[in-house]
């Protein structure tokens, strides 16, 4: 069997669903499981109706629950008649009339609890696999709409709720199963689950990325498809690069890599207990269903596939530089220093040290003139703002001459001051960082140099 997620913009309107309807068709041989989120935007439309609520009272509310009504309304509209949209109709209108009465609710109590908050936001994926499961089974597809809330157990950490991964594995082969060996398409909600009290949850964003990994990992399933609005993982970021093109496979690692600077297809964490199984991970694009996609796996094939398989970067990036006599020959000195970031709350992303200085990048502006305050005390600090991290990845880099010297030529060539260089800490990467303005240059001429023009 196999796994099918299909996301917001895959189910965003009643075109859409037509179109999943017609690629789980061409799958249904592959026993589908099919895990749809929220239509595009309701999930957000969800929980500033929910804030409105406790804010601005029961009224402004209502007109916002409106919008939802109308909105779905219009899908079954578009995808149903006669009897089938009265009964279609008749289960979205209860669904809303459950979520108006939460909304009365909060505009009384005038509280919003994260409880509350995942129930607000698990209507989205419940109205959005209703809509799609009529309409597969008006197309004459054999399925069933299983609930994730009897399957996706959870603690009671809401909004980021973590799964209780022994309980899911049993309920998903004594609940889903069964359906699927009989063949008929099982469609589940993504996000969404429920503590073993049936408390709703979430398991926070990215979360129905992470529920079908899951689901997958539980069943066994043969490989895990992540449709999306996008053809695959990209050799760069394509609205500076417009030749990039698609990575055909990548490994978990350089998927990482690429998500932590700045690739946004899909976090890997989330796909993790797939990963964990050795269940391929394959991102496809559901506006363009014959594009093969990138498909990712825990460890790469020998196929000659060239080293370098992206180029990503992270712009908006503060260089810190800082500088004592102090750092030589003495111990503690750096964790004085990480002490003073962490009490702030500050991550660091890249660093590089020399004998009496160091050099670190943040992503965040927000504490630097406390953080700045606290290590003048101890050194002489440097910052450097809108400075921009490069990060080329790939399987093998660090074992594969040549690689790091093409980089700094290709810099070199193109008069690109590099201000900072990390290498060494992963096998897979080599990071440096730039000046903002030089962002569009930089990934132009590396692109170039890594993957020329077929």
């Amino acid at each position: 069997m196999i796994v099918m997620k299909f996301g917001g913009t895959s189910v965003e309107d009643s075109g859409a669903m037509r179109n999943v309807a017609s690629i789980v068709r061409r799958n249904i041989v592959r026993r589908p499981l099919v895990v749809a989120s929220a239509c595009a935007g309701v999930t957000n439309a969800l929980i500033a109706l929910a804030r409105s609520a406790r804010e601005a009272g029961k009224e402004k509310a209502l007109d916002r629950l409106e919008d939802l009504r109308l909105r779905h309304r219009k899908i079954a509209h578009d995808l149903f008649a006669g009897e089938v949209l009265f009964t279609v109709q008749s289960q979205v209108d209860a669904l809303l009339d459950e979520l108006r009465d939460l909304v009365k609710s909060i505009a009384i109590l005038g509280e919003l609890t994260d409880r509350s908050l995942d129930t607000f936001a698990g209507f989205g994926e419940r109205l959005s696999t209703l809509l799609l499961f009529h309409h597969m089974k008006q197309e004459g597809m054999p399925c069933v709409l299983v609930n994730a809330q009897e399957v996706m157990i959870t603690n009671a950490e809401y909004t980021r709720a973590a799964p209780m991964f022994a309980e899911i594995n049993r309920r998903a082969r004594e609940i889903i199963a069964p359906r699927l060996e009989t063949g008929q398409v099982v469609v589940t909600q993504g996000f969404i689950g429920a503590t073993a009290e049936r408390i709703p949850t979430t398991i926070g964003r990215g979360g129905s990325d992470y529920s079908a990994a899951i689901l997958g990992a539980a069943l066994d399933a043969e490989e895990i498809q992540i449709w999306t609005d996008v053809d695959g993982v990209m050799t760069s970021d394509p609205s500076v690069i417009p030749e990039a093109r698609v990575i055909e496979e990548m490994t978990f690692r350089e998927a990482a890599e690429l998500a932590y600077f700045g690739a946004k297809v899909l976090h890997p964490a989330t796909i993790l207990p797939a990963v964990q199984k050795n269940i391929p991970v394959r991102v496809l694009n559901s506006r363009r269903p014959d594009v093969p996609g990138t498909v990712i796996v825990a460890r790469g094939g020998e196929n000659g596939e060239r080293v370098v398989k992206s180029i990503a970067y992270k712009e908006g990036i503060t260089l810190i530089t800082i500088t004592s006599t102090r750092m030589l020959m003495m111990h503690g000195f750096l964790a004085r220093v990480f002490e003073v970031f962490a009490s702030h709350g500050t991550s660091v992303d890249v660093i590089a040290t020399s004998e009496v200085s160091l050099s670190l990048t943040v992503d965040s502006r927000s504490n630097l003139d406390a953080i700045s305050v606290e290590l003048k005390k101890i050194a002489e600090v440097e910052e450097e703002h809108d400075k921009a991290i490069f990060c080329v990845v790939g399987e093998g880099l660090k074992k594969t001459r040549g690689i790091v010297s093409t980089v700094f030529s290709v810099l070199d060539r193109e008069d690109i001051p590099v201000s900072m260089i990390s290498l060494g800490a992963s096998e897979i990467n080599v990071t440096f960082v730039v000046d903002g303005k030089d962002i569009q240059r930089t990934a132009q001429a590396l692109h170039r140099a890594f993957f020329p023009d077929r």
